[in-house]
């Protein structure tokens, strides 16, 4: 069985506007393992992000294809696409995406519906990931209640109730003082450490160094 999790094949991504025509990403080729931490790296506006969103089908390609576990992402529609992120990836972003008047645990529980989590289970599921992240007492607590880690340590909590195979993370401790953000860090190793397939967008160079691979975006392409 292959230990790939994610398989991508000159990948590009082009955007029209009027008779302009921007390339984001151009030829890009990679695999990525399970059981991996991945950082991907580069410039602002060179493609990390549009990379991001083509490898956890948030986005479709121009060219070149995307494999996650084998499947390959297009062959899917649009209800096929949301099935297998419901299924198999937690996405985590630069700026949390909370529901502001929802408390922390609401906001897992939501996420858990989302994902079929059965009703009866979904509040000691939003429970004990709060617990795992470090923030057991701020189940009751609204974002506007909490630090910009602690806001983040609940989407991180949220990306992972349908106990995904594969995080993908964009600049995760972007918006971030340096104690939160060796906070959400030390989430990210013990998450590496659990067996989780970690990708994370990033400029900070300490999660540059405690990754096992390290991919550098610059101009659409990857950089040697």
């Amino acid at each position: 069985m292959s230990n790939v999790i994610i398989k991508a094949s000159d990948l590009a991504k082009s955007y029209e506007t009027g008779a302009v025509t921007t390339h984001a990403l151009r030829g890009v080729s990679l695999e990525i393992e399970k059981g991996s931490f991945t950082a991907i790296v580069g410039p602002s506006g060179h493609g990390k992000s549009t990379l991001m969103h083509l490898l956890g089908g948030l986005d479709r390609p121009s060219a070149g294809s995307v494999f996650i576990e084998g499947t390959d992402l297009r062959g899917l529609d649009n209800s096929g696409l949301a099935r297998l992120r419901g299924e198999k990836i937690g996405f985590v972003f630069q700026f949390f995406n909370l529901l502001q008047g929802l408390s922390a645990k609401e906001n897992i529980e939501v996420a858990a519906m989302l994902a079929g989590v059965p009703e009866k289970d979904q509040g000691a599921r939003a429970l004990a990931l709060l617990a795992q992240v470090g923030l057991a007492d701020k189940a009751g607590s609204k974002p506007s209640q909490l630090s910009g880690g602690q806001q983040q340590r609940v989407a991180i909590a949220r990306a992972l109730v349908n106990d995904p195979a594969l995080l993908l993370m964009d600049e995760p401790t972007g918006n971030l003082d340096s104690a939160s953000e060796a906070e959400v860090l030390e989430i990210l190793r013990k998450l590496h450490v659990q067996g989780k397939t970690v990708v994370v967008v990033t400029h900070n160079n300490e999660i540059a160094q405690k990754a096992e691979q390290v991919i550098c975006v610059r101009d659409g392409r990857i950089a040697a």
